[in-house]
């Protein structure tokens, strides 16, 4: 789907390009053909041989097969390439999936870790007050001050009040030991917990890496084949038309040469002096009735002998499961979105906040929206949360599907390289009129474009239903 705009902008520079080339030697036959009109005093042109109008006709056709080879062969690559960047944009949803699994799991690690450290503190605490106990009952020469509590005191009532603090004493110091045994088990669980998750974060983030260099490489490798494709169609054109150029004129010279020497052959004019006859009058003006050439005029080939390309299949149809779209928010999201027309594509940029610099190589220094940034950005501005993914953002709203017959403002369409969501791509934002606001692709900006359907159209949900 986005090689398409790329391919439009190229035929159409080379078209133009073949129309100059084409005029060019159309004037070049006309300007020969003029030499020799008929009173107009010309040099006896030259005659082009039948071996210089073969080679040049061998040449213009040797050309022509060329550019024909390298036309099918870059219809290919554009398709292989249109491939491959799809799979790079969702190798990139890969790696943003990925990467937010491993911040999940990196801030899992700090929490385990805060815990260990809190852990040993209260650890640490309960040791202290364990070495505490072991001194005081040092000092006192027994573990038990229970017999000189007794013996010390003044009377019934007083012996009394020192057995029950002795009872709570007691308690404390067995709790003392029992929380101390605790503690020290909940510090080696936190230990580990904090260990475990800072493993799992690596891991996590060691894919993470591995995915976006995989996407990485998808991309770019995408965009050197398509554009060395062009790079070599564009120079066999060129080829065929200075091929073009040369025949057309050797051909007009020959033409020119033809007329001169038709020119010279007319015999002398007829006296003036010589009535005309009725008969002669007329003559002439039958004889060039008669060669108008309305004949061969082609008008039975205008309707254009080439043939249609065969309409793409049409995708399975959806049901509309989506409820009417809230007016206020989608006005929200599509005048968020419109208000970025022109920022370049950048590839893994932006997001809810607004526009950003793309993921690494190739956009690093490029600010602007991918395809799913803006229409996370303009929804975020509604005050909805979509998610950062165009998989994401299909699988939040799968419930809310919409037919397209039935499509709305404010609906996200979705275009998918297979028949499972985890194969969507791309995602724009339809604003009515059978058009759509997106980032389209490398190499372009935030636009307006028209909805278009094909091989590859998924479907569409709508946030606000």
């Amino acid at each position: 789907m986005r090689a398409q705009f790329g391919t439009k902008v190229g035929t159409g520079h080379r078209a133009g390009a073949r129309w100059v080339h084409r005029t060019l030697a159309a004037a070049v036959v006309t300007a020969a053909c003029l030499a020799v009109a008929p009173g107009v005093a010309a040099a006896r042109p030259v005659t082009p041989s039948d071996a210089q109008l073969s080679a040049a006709e061998q040449a213009k056709q040797a050309a022509a097969a060329q550019v024909g080879q390298i036309t099918a062969a870059l219809a290919q690559a554009q398709s292989a390439a249109a491939g491959a960047a799809a799979a790079a944009d969702i190798a990139l949803q890969d790696f943003e999936v990925k990467q937010a699994a491993a911040d999940q799991a990196r801030a899992a690690a700090d929490a385990a870790a805060a815990a260990a450290a809190q852990a040993e503190v209260e650890l640490q605490a309960g040791r202290d007050d364990v070495v505490a106990f072991a001194r005081d009952s040092y000092m006192q020469g027994s573990t038990s001050a229970g017999a000189r509590a007794f013996m010390t005191s003044g009377g019934p009532a007083q012996l009394l009040e020192r057995a029950a603090l002795l009872e709570t004493v007691g308690e404390h110091r067995v709790d003392v030991v029992a929380q101390l045994t605790v503690l020290e088990t909940q510090a080696t669980a936190a230990d580990q917990a904090a260990q475990q998750a800072v493993g799992e974060a690596d891991t996590l983030k060691g894919e993470a890496a591995t995915l976006l260099a995989e996407a990485q490489e998808q991309k770019v490798a995408a965009r050197a084949q398509a554009e060395t494709l062009v790079d070599q169609q564009d120079a066999m054109e060129a080829q065929l038309e200075t091929a073009q150029q040369t025949l057309y004129g050797l051909q007009g010279a020959r033409e020119a040469a033809q007329a001169y020497a038709a020119q010279q052959a007319v015999p002398p004019a007829v006296s003036t002096t010589q009535r005309p006859t009725a008969s002669s009058g007329t003559g002439s003006s039958s004889a060039g009735s008669s060669n108008t050439g309305s004949s061969n005029t082609g008008s039975s080939n205008t309707g254009g002998g080439t043939a249609k390309p065969a309409p793409a299949p049409a995708p399975a149809p959806v049901d509309t499961t989506a409820g009417a779209p809230a007016g206020s928010a989608v006005q929200t999201a599509i005048a968020a979105a419109m208000s970025q027309r022109g920022l370049p594509y950048s590839w893994g940029g932006g997001g809810s906040n607004g526009p950003g610099y793309g993921i690494t190589y190739p956009d690093t220094g490029i600010w602007g929206f991918d395809c799913s940034g803006l229409t996370q950005y303009a929804y975020a501005r509604a005050g909805i949360s979509i998610g950062g993914t165009s998989r994401e953002q299909y699988a939040k709203f799968s419930n809310r599907t919409v037919a397209r017959g039935d499509l709305q403002a404010g609906d996200l369409v979705f275009w998918a390289s297979g028949s499972a969501s985890g194969s969507i791509y791309h995602v724009a934002l339809y604003i009515g009129g059978n058009q759509v606001i997106q980032a389209p692709q490398s190499n372009d900006v935030v636009k307006v474009s028209t909805m278009w359907f094909g091989n590859d159209y998924f479907g569409a949900v709508r946030p606000t239903g």
